[in-house]
């Protein structure tokens, strides 16, 4: 099982702090890293944000970098680690202009982007940025779709319910082929069977491996109902607020998890180190 890290940097992150803990990162040996995505947040919000329980964002952030930029600044100044959209909302943003900022990215990076979509949960984003909350989550099938087409060797082209393109080229395409994996967040049945219809895999959150193999035994459910081999989807979780300890990470492991996504953020070099030797510590034994 490989370990990828989860962190989010903001306009109080010194550009030359996600440069150094990228590099820290990779050096250490994690496999990836992973970083949100919201284009505006508020002080006060009526959503509720589905991993807390009073249902408001930890921290009350007032803003996180844009991944795709954050990522390839990443990109430029390491060679190895992938890189993750951890996750990117895809039906809030024109897909055009996603497909363009994953291709970019796979080609700067020398195919190391994972491509993690969500349909999001915030409608006073989606309300701010004129967007449809309600059919977000088709749409966001949709747009997937126009990003393959997109990504697709030659003229691209697409003609669906909200979308349609013209005979069109795209340069560059991806590195990796035929795309990036598309992994898709969500822990209920709808979100699960996004991931059998247009997904690579899946990136379960804040999970426990109790949680975890409820929700796996249903995905093989939907799976089959949909005559596809659930074994070709890959199975990324992120346990966020649950327990990371030897024990925890076995179980994942022994569940069929091929990437844990711990959370990493620290205010400091020398505090985020001390995280990383406390974390390669506590996973060692399934690396």
């Amino acid at each position: 099982m490989k370990i990828g890290a989860t962190m989010a940097f903001s306009h109080l992150t010194e550009p030359g702090f996600i440069v150094e803990a990228a590099q820290l990162v990779e050096s250490a040996g994690f496999h990836s890293v992973w970083l949100p995505e919201h284009v505006l947040l508020f002080a006060e919000y009526a959503s509720h944000y589905p991993y807390s329980q009073d249902g408001k964002i930890p921290g009350n952030p007032e803003g996180v970098l844009d991944p795709f930029a954050g990522l390839t600044f990443i990109a430029a100044r390491t060679s190895t680690i992938r890189l993750g959209t951890g996750i990117c909302l895809v039906p809030q943003r024109q897909p055009v202009y996603t497909a363009k900022a994953v291709a970019d990215l796979d080609y700067l990076s020398g195919g190391r982007v994972d491509f993690g979509v969500g349909i999001g949960w915030l409608k006073e984003e989606f309300d701010n940025l004129q967007m449809d909350f309600k059919t977000r989550a088709s749409r966001c099938l949709e747009y997937i779709e126009v990003m393959k087409a997109l990504w697709a060797p030659g003229l691209s082209s697409y003609r669906g319910e909200t979308y349609r393109l013209s005979d069109c080229h795209f340069y560059p395409k991806p590195v990796q082929s035929p795309h990036p994996p598309i992994f898709f967040g969500g822990e209920s049945d709808a979100a699960l069977k996004r991931v059998v219809s247009h997904g690579d895999g899946w990136y379960g959150f804040d999970l426990d491996p109790g949680q975890l193999e409820q929700r796996l035994q249903r995905l093989g459910q939907l799976a089959e109902e949909k005559n596809r081999d659930v074994s070709e989807l890959r199975i990324f979780v992120g346990p966020s607020t649950k327990p990371i300890n030897s024990e925890s990470v076995a179980q994942y492991r022994d569940l069929g998890v091929e990437q844990l996504i711990v959370p990493l953020m620290a205010g400091n070099i020398d505090r985020l180190a001390r995280r990383v030797d406390n974390m390669l510590e506590l996973t060692s034994a399934v690396r």
